[in-house]
C-alpha cells in the first residue's frame, strides 16, 4: 500500500480531475457490496446495517455487513478489495500511523481515508460494572480492565480514559478477550470490571440489565490536568456532554468523551467515482436510516467532524462540496493530512529497504524510531512517543 510522495500527489491530482464536474449526478452503486464493522449487536454494526438497508431499498444494492472482532480483521477485506467500506473506530488512525498491531511487516502505515462518520448524542468511554464500586476514575485502581487481542483502538482508548484518574496500564489488571463482544460478556460474567465502547452499544445495554449493572464514571472538562493526561494517550478524544446510552438520558446527561465513531473508511486507492457514489448515497438517503439504530443520526452531513486526524477521500470531498459542507480551510487541512500519509509511506518504504530486523519486537522498535525521525524531519507531530 505504500508509495512515494510524488506518486501520492499524482494519484490525487488524477482523482481530482476524474471527479471535477461539480454537478450532482445520479448515484450508481454496485449490485452487491460488502461492509466490515464491529461485532454483531454493536452500534457500529447496527449503523452499518441501517445504511446497507437504505442502499438496498433506494438503490437496489445488496449489502452484506461482515462483523469482525478487531481492527486488523476489519481492514483486511477492505485492503483486499472484498469490501468497499470498513466501519471503524480509532483503529483507522492507528493504521494510518503504522503503530501497535499495524507496526508489523505485513501492514505498516495504511493510506486510509474518511467518507462520513458519526458524532451523535452518545459518548465513547469505559463502562464499569456498577457493583465494582467505582465512582471516580481514581477508584478504578486495581480493577480488571478488558482488552481485545488485535484491537489497538479499543485498548489504547481504554487506557486514555483511565488516564483521567492518573492511572496507567500498570495500575489495573488487564484481562484479554478474543473480540469486542467477548470482552463485554466478560464484564457481565464478572471476568472483568470495565470495557471500552459506545454508550449506545448493544453490549452496554446488556450489562445495564444484568445483575451487575453499569456506570460511566465522568470526565469533567474543567479538570484541565486530567484532560491533558487523556489527550497524551488519546489525542483524538474531546470532552462531550452525553445524553443517550445505557443508564444515560437527556434528563440525566453525563460528562464523558467522544470522537467520530463509527467512521466509514476507505483506502486512498479506491476509485473516486465509487467513493463519491457511496458518500452521496449516504447523504441523499439519510432520512431513510437516521432512526435505524442509536447513533445513526450522527451521520448527518451537517454534523461531520472535519479537520480531525484522518483525511477525507477525494470522492467524499466532492459529495461534501455538493452539500455545501466543505471550506477552503477544510481543503488545506485535508491536503496537509494527505502529505503526512506520504511522509509515513516513504519512511516505511525506506525502513523496509534497509536491514530491518526480522524479530517482531525489534522490528517494531526500529520502525517507531524511523517513523519518529521522518516526522521530525518533515516538522510534523509524532503522536506516539515510543
Amino acid at each position: 500500500m505504500t508509495r512515494n510522495i510524488t506518486t501520492v500527489a499524482a494519484m490525487f491530482l488524477a482523482s481530482a480531475a476524474a471527479i471535477a464536474p461539480a454537478q450532482a449526478q445520479d448515484v450508481k452503486l454496485p449490485t452487491t457490496m460488502a461492509f466490515t464493522a464491529y461485532d454483531t449487536g454493536t452500534s457500529g454494526f447496527n449503523i452499518a446495517v441501517g445504511v446497507g438497508k437504505m442502499m438496498k431499498d433506494k438503490y437496489g444494492s445488496d449489502v452484506r455487513v461482515l462483523p469482525a472482532g478487531n481492527d486488523v480483521a476489519r481492514l483486511a477485506p477492505l485492503r483486499a478489495g472484498r469490501a468497499v467500506l470498513a466501519w471503524m473506530g480509532t483503529g483507522t488512525y492507528f493504521a494510518q500511523e503504522g503503530v501497535f498491531e499495524f507496526g508489523v511487516k505485513e501492514w505498516g502505515p495504511q493510506q486510509l481515508m474518511m467518507t462520513l462518520s458519526t458524532v451523535d448524542c452518545n459518548g465513547l468511554s469505559v463502562g464499569v460494572a456498577k457493583d465494582a464500586g467505582v465512582k471516580d476514575w481514581k477508584d478504578f485502581r486495581g480493577k480488571r480492565l478488558g482488552f481485545v487481542v488485535g484491537s489497538p483502538a479499543l485498548n489504547q482508548n481504554a487506557l486514555a480514559i483511565i488516564a483521567y484518574g492518573g492511572l496507567t496500564k500498570n495500575d489495573v489488571k488487564i484481562v484479554e478477550f478474543a473480540s469486542y463482544g467477548a470482552m463485554w460478556k466478560g464484564v457481565i460474567n464478572n471476568d472483568a470490571d470495565g470495557a471500552f465502547g459506545s454508550t449506545v452499544t448493544g453490549p452496554a445495554k446488556e450489562l445495564e440489565s444484568s445483575p451487575r449493572g453499569i456506570v460511566w464514571p465522568e470526565l469533567p472538562a474543567d479538570d484541565k490536568a486530567a484532560w491533558e493526561r487523556v489527550k497524551k494517550v488519546g489525542a483524538f478524544f474531546n470532552p462531550y456532554n452525553v445524553t443517550c446510552g445505557a443508564s444515560i438520558s437527556a434528563s440525566s446527561p453525563l460528562k464523558l468523551a467522544t470522537y467520530p465513531y463509527p467512521i466509514a473508511t476507505t483506502y486512498a486507492t479506491q476509485s473516486a467515482d465509487q467513493v463519491y457514489a457511496l458518500t452521496k448515497a449516504m447523504i441523499a438517503g439519510y432520512d431513510a436510516y437516521k432512526d435505524a439504530a442509536p447513533g445513526s443520526s450522527g451521520l448527518d452531513v451537517k454534523k461531520q467532524t472535519k479537520q480531525w486526524v484522518i483525511p477525507y477521500h477525494p470522492g467524499a470531498v466532492k459529495a461534501l462540496k455538493e452539500a455545501g459542507e466543505w471550506t477552503d480551510a477544510d481543503e488545506k487541512y485535508n491536503n496537509d493530512l494527505i502529505k503526512r500519509q506520504g511522509v509515513l509511506a516513504d519512511a516505511w518504504k525506506g525502513y523496509n529497504n534497509s536491514s530491518a530486523p526480522a524479530e517482531p519486537d525489534k522490528f517494531l522498535a526500529g520502525w517507531m524510531a524511523a517513523r519518529k525521525a521522518a516526522l521530525a524531519k518533515a516538522n510534523l507531530p509524532n503522536g506516539f512517543e515510543e
